[in-house]
């Protein structure tokens, strides 16, 4: 009777392993989306989230690589530009948003400052290293005012002439970057003031160091996870203005830094770029792995910098030149200045043909941000562009020379930064580990139950045989009884 009774029990517990163990199969996944969404929501409870989505602290560097034009005397007379890539001049960069402040319709507004610390270890040269690049004061300037008439344009080659300001620059990495004393700079600021991006020192970057990026709006996620990240306004314009298309006006995706959960392959990265002064938005191209986290790398499509000809859509950044040029003059001051990946990549080939010194590659030119798709966190990030200045000659302006119509590569950047050390054990343990353990787990309470059933149905029918073999010996030995006593 006891040997029954635990029989019954242990077929009930193996019945309800088994039922368990195949709810957590269905239940599981919904119960890890559910931990990814709370704990995902930008609010301050989630302490470990809202951390590094507030001050991130994951290590971000900027990688700077000067074109050094080796034969400028040349240029001038017309001759094709020899450039020579020197760098990477290394800076640690520092994210901090501040200005914190949560509004009742799910979302928050922020600054977020940026500051750079130059790394000697890690650079290759020193801030003090002398290049020599195309002066933009110069020779962007003449391209400004080549539609000025000629007399005005003679006043300003005068002008050049009396600061002492030529075509191209020789001058220390540190001075091109941050800035440098010009009394031509103080001139335009005192007498033209609104001509040029600052209004001290100018610099490459001398805008960027200590600034921040403008007031961005975004979604917190708490009433839709999709919108997480989300821009809902930028500067307090949910458009900008400088396009000619609505299309290319409007302020699409996220911030650049984390994007909404759940992607899948067919999903877009789409961020706003302040820096870029548009919308920009990479593609899947494949799966892949890193420190045994999954992740999807997104890239930037060949269409990213098409021109209008190419791809239609892109027409409302135009006036266009060759595809793989982003024509950025409506938002810096006018200025011929132009953004494209570093070394012309994916590019208009006859670009290459104009400078000589130039190879582009993907592996070291393309950009991509590697991404784990199920929190929409990046794991990897590698952001590169290159700045370009048109020039050309123009009657008038002497500095200027007989210099061949060009599209000069003065420097490119890139920005990288990954996820490791104590960030990277908790990434791994939470969204990797945890629900392995319970995937694991889901299918030992399905097989323990089943072995369970069975080790009962085993012992029943064993039990059964058992009892049949005890019967049919006591009737074997019944009969020879009954044949002994005839």
């Amino acid at each position: 009777m006891n040997k029954s009774k635990l029989a019954v029990g242990l077929l009930v517990v193996g019945t309800l392993t088994v039922v368990f163990g195949t709810v957590l199969v269905f239940v599981g996944p919904i119960i890890i989306d559910n931990q990814i969404v709370k704990n995902l929501v930008i609010d301050p409870k989630n302490e470990m989230s809202y951390t590094m989505w507030k001050d991130v602290p994951v290590p971000f560097f900027m990688s700077v690589y000067f074109f050094n034009v080796l034969n400028p005397t040349e240029v001038l007379a017309g001759e094709k530009p020899m450039v020579e890539q020197r760098g990477p001049y290394v800076y640690r960069k520092r994210i901090q948003k501040q200005n914190i402040t949560f509004h009742p319709n799910h979302t928050v507004s922020y600054l977020e400052y940026r500051s750079y610390f130059f790394e000697p270890s890690m650079s290759v040269g020193n801030e003090s290293d002398v290049v020599t690049i195309p002066n933009m004061l110069v020779l962007g300037a003449a391209v400004m005012m080549e539609n000025l008439p000629f007399p005005v344009r003679l006043m300003i080659s005068t002008t050049f002439k009396t600061f002492k300001e030529g075509p191209f620059l020789t001058k220390s990495v540190g001075k091109l970057m941050w800035g440098y004393d010009s009394k031509l700079v103080d001139f335009l600021n005192k007498w033209l003031p609104g001509m040029l991006p600052s209004t001290g020192k100018f610099g490459l970057f001398a805008e960027f160091n200590n600034s921040n990026t403008g007031l961005f709006t975004i979604h917190t996620g708490e009433d839709d996870i999709r919108l997480i990240h989300k821009v809902d306004s930028w500067n307090g314009m949910t458009k900008l203005t400088n396009w000619k298309t609505p299309q290319c006006n409007m302020i699409n995706g996220t911030a650049g830094q984390m994007w909404p959960p759940f992607m899948t392959k067919e999903s877009t990265l789409p961020f706003y770029s302040p820096d870029a002064c548009r919308s920009l938005e990479m593609v899947y191209q494949r799966e892949g792995i890193m420190e045994g986290i999954p992740l999807y790398r997104y890239v930037a499509p060949k269409t990213l910098f098409a021109n209008g000809s190419d791809y239609p859509p892109n027409e409302g950044f135009c006036p266009c030149r060759q595809s793989g040029l982003l024509n950025v003059s409506s938002c810096r001051s006018n200025s011929p200045v132009f953004i494209s990946h570093p070394h012309f990549y994916n590019a208009d080939p006859v670009l290459l043909d104009y400078v000589q010194g130039l190879q582009p590659t993907e592996d070291q030119h393309g950009l991509f941000i590697d991404i784990h798709p199920e929190t929409g966190v990046p794991l990897n990030v590698s952001i590169r562009l290159q700045l370009n200045l048109y020039m050309k000659k123009v009657s008038g302006i002497t500095e200027t020379g007989k210099i061949s119509e060009v599209m000069m590569p003065m420097m490119w950047f890139e920005e990288n930064g990954y996820i490791d050390g104590e960030i990277l054990t908790t990434f791994h343990t939470n969204l990797v580990l945890l629900p392995k353990v319970m995937v694991y787990m889901q299918y030992c309470f399905i097989v323990l139950g089943l072995a369970t059933i069975l080790g009962v149905v085993l012992l029943y029918y064993r039990k059964k045989a058992s009892v049949k073999d005890t019967v049919n010996s006591a009737d074997a030995l019944k009969q020879d009884g009954q044949m002994y006593r005839e």
